[in-house]
């Protein structure tokens, strides 16, 4: 609920919003994270019929987590429309376990943070409550636009406040909002002021950029803690639609649907069924890929004169794009990503690919014979993970151990000596010759050994991804090895990673994470050998393994203690980051 202020300004209006926000975020969430939660119907129903040998007795971390900018823009779109045009940029999160939202569960608010929330939610109320929008937005007409109108107010915020904050809004909440609105109105004589001081404050409140999962008991296991059915609703929508729940779901949950086998299958079954499911799964291989490194990339134009930004912007889409197509439209095995020739091409990418251009994004694939195939010849992995000048079989190996395979590669001391690869005047013409002087090193040797046999294979493609066989004159060998599984060349290594049991396995820790919200404790790790097992019976179908998890217990019941609730909670305030 947005504080009170003296002046009712909107220029000034978030300046007094912070100190309201900082002082109440605690306050306010350690009474949601209590079980305060808005009640719905509960049931004692059994575990969902449709799932085999669940390890029984897991619950996830209750979470309190920081709504990311893309979760936020994602949840407005879907109450205002994909229309409204806003500039969103929130505070980076900090990558734990391999994954962005992992950050998210631990992530503090400063108040730079807490202004940069405040010059959006100005940006959203001041479109929102425009002429050329409120007329369909605000689906009531004031009786006399100079002055206040508490019906058409309550109307609008209850609706609205109900999608913002994920849960039906109570009258002693309602009411206040309804009050500040009326005393702006009357104070500027504009009945649309009062709506959008009083939206600014909702849009920038602690209820709805933290998102505060509440427990209660649950009935069928004595003892037991299991999300109430506002927060259940809300961690679905996060993890399948990137963005706060929707009407629908939250009716859901009010009726008690989400709370019996047979209603929570038939929701998630429609959400999965939603084309909403696209945005969800952008987000998470958005996540899982690192393509945040995008924002930083950059190539040395005198190199690669043809890579502009279009490019680096088009090979991030491509990816996205090939991922969505695969595992939603065709629901085709996870693992063919891989071994797939078929994509999408832009006239950014035409010349990187030496294909004829066309108009807009097309369908494409390589031919048989060609030596691109899969997730690792585009663009996007390849430009990512090497150098500005130069291609990098440390960097791309090394990418494909930590976010393919969920391996951890270690840091390089910190003592290295690097004159013998870096050296202008070298006499080294190949890549194969430079990282072999890290072989013959045995403070880098260890690490080097695990990532530069597989960074090899990539070779016949140059730091900005186009395809070559020699470089400074010289042929490239491609060959390589992945644990143990020699290949000739980068069709060789796509086929190794295919038959990885790696490869799915890291999958499932990733995106079960991704769905509770955050590292997986000791009490939802259990769960990965059942989710896998699954995911295998399943034909390593991705939306199978969504659906999984969101059945699961463990998505559902939470840990007692709600330690990780108040830990975020202690980081949630601007001190915590002085």
């Amino acid at each position: 609920m947005p504080a009170v202020v003296k002046k009712f300004s909107p220029k000034t209006l978030g300046h007094s919003l912070r100190a309201g926000v900082s002082a109440c975020a605690v306050a306010l969430l350690l009474v949601s994270c209590q079980g305060a939660d808005t009640p719905a119907t509960s049931s004692t129903s059994s575990p969902a019929t449709n799932k085999i040998a669940e390890p029984a007795g897991l619950a996830s971390p209750q979470r309190l987590r920081l709504m990311s900018a893309e979760q936020y823009t994602n949840t407005l779109a879907g109450i205002f429309g994909p229309d409204l045009k806003f500039d969103t940029r929130f505070p980076p999160l900090v990558r734990t376990d391999g994954l962005l939202g992992n950050g998210a569960s631990s992530a503090g608010v400063s108040e730079a943070q807490l202004e940069q929330y405040q010059r959006t939610a100005s940006l959203v109320a001041a479109e929102v409550t425009n002429p050329t929008h409120r007329t369909f937005l605000i689906p009531c007409q004031p009786a006399d636009e100079t002055a206040a109108d508490a019906a058409c107010a309550s109307k609008f915020l209850g609706s609205v406040g109900r999608l913002l904050y994920r849960h039906p809004l109570p009258q002693d909440q309602l009411a206040p909002l309804v009050k500040d609105a009326g005393e702006v109105a009357t104070r500027f004589k504009d009945f649309y002021s009062g709506i959008s001081y009083v939206l600014e404050g909702m849009l920038m409140s602690p209820e709805m950029l933290l998102i505060a999962e509440v427990a209660e008991p649950d009935a069928k296991t004595p003892g037991g803690q299991q999300l109430a059915a506002y927060s259940l609703a809300t961690r679905l929508s996060l993890f399948l639609w990137n963005a706060g729940p929707d009407s629908r779901l939250l009716d859901a949950a009010e009726h008690g649907e989400l709370k019996t086998p047979e209603g929570r299958a038939r929701v998630v079954d429609m959400m999965l069924a939603s084309p909403r499911l696209e945005a969800g799964v952008r987000a998470f291989f958005d996540d899982m890929f690192g393509f945040d490194d995008f924002a930083t990339l950059s190539k040395d134009p005198e190199t690669y004169p043809f890579f502009t930004g279009a490019t680096a912007a088009d090979a991030r889409e491509q990816t996205l794009r090939t991922v969505v197509d695969h595992v939603i439209n065709q629901n085709a095995d996870y693992r063919d990503l891989f071994t797939t020739r078929k994509t999408f091409m832009s006239t950014a990418l035409a010349p990187v690919y030496g294909v004829p251009t066309g108009t807009g994004w097309t369908p494409y694939e390589f031919p048989a014979d060609s030596p691109r195939v899969g997730l690792l010849s585009q663009v996007s992995f390849l430009a990512v993970h090497s150098h500005p000048g130069r291609s990098s079989p440390t960097r791309r190996g090394k990418a494909l151990r930590e976010i393919l395979l969920c391996q951890i590669v270690p840091r390089p001391p910190a003592n290295v000596d690097f004159s013998a690869v870096e050296n202008p005047k070298s006499t080294i013409k190949t890549q194969r010759e430079r990282v072999a002087a890290h072989l013959t090193n045995p403070v880098c040797a260890g690490c080097h050994k695990i990532t530069d046999p597989i960074g090899l294979a990539l070779e016949n493609f140059d730091g900005a991804g186009r395809f070559r066989t020699t470089e400074r004159g010289e042929a490239i060998d491609a060959s390589g090895s992945l644990d143990g599984h020699e290949f000739k060349d980068a069709v060789g290594l796509a086929k190794a990673l295919y038959d990885a049991p790696q490869l799915t396995s890291c999958l499932v820790e990733r995106t079960a994470s991704y769905g509770l919200g955050g590292s997986l404790s000791d009490q939802t790790k259990p769960l990965l050998p059942y989710l896998s097992q699954r995911f295998a019976s399943e034909g390593y179908r991705f939306k199978s393994l969504l659906r999984d998890i969101a059945l699961s217990t463990a998505f559902s019941e939470v840990a007692k203690g709600g330690t990780e609730v108040r830990a975020a909670l202690n980081s949630s305030t601007p001190s915590a980051n002085k």
